[in-house]
């Protein structure tokens, strides 16, 4: 078996990643939040990752700048999403290899934590919390038990806060 390629995305991988997340998420929404998400000044191709499996891309995963704000200041964090791996490659390891780039990008450009909204089941299994245990919450209409967080350096979200999403994620809920 070929071993799961990550690598950041190129404007060539447009066209494939609309398609893992139709496919993904049976819809096209999180393919136009994608498309919103490149448009806006803190778009980096450094923070989004394509993995391909023989030869195919079959796995996306996004992250947006922004800022967790509490009482007692601001911490930069990324935001993860869309994270999506084609329905049939699931199991392989592909959303594990994406998150695993993301954190090591993450780290590497100075951020605190990840946050994400989705399945706590699936994030729990990658090392995430539940945001609600710290105190953090967000602007989406999701909940509590969705908001999850990764840090990546110890403490980052000790005193817990609000992340405010951007208007192409509040247009996705």
């Amino acid at each position: 078996m070929q071993d799961i390629q990550v690598r950041n995305e190129s404007p060539d991988d447009f066209s494939a990643i609309d398609v893992v997340n139709l496919s993904a998420f049976e819809g096209e929404d999180e393919a136009k939040l994608v498309a919103e998400l490149r448009e806006r000044p803190d778009y980096s191709a450094e923070l989004s990752f394509v993995a391909e499996f023989n030869g195919r891309l079959v796995g996306h995963c996004m992250l947006t700048p922004g800022q967790l704000i509490s009482a007692k200041g601001t911490v930069d964090v990324l935001l993860l999403a869309p994270m999506s791996v084609v329905p049939s490659q699931s199991h392989r390891g592909i959303g594990t290899e994406l998150v695993e780039a993301a954190k090591k990008a993450g780290k590497s450009k100075g951020f605190a934590a990840i946050i994400a909204a989705g399945q706590p089941d699936y994030y729990e299994r990658l090392g995430f919390e539940h945001g609600a245990n710290k105190g953090v919450e967000c602007n989406l209409p999701v909940p509590d038990d969705a908001l999850m967080f990764i840090e990546l350096e110890a403490g980052a979200v000790a005193n817990g806060g609000k992340v405010n999403y951007a208007q192409p994620f509040l247009s996705l809920y």
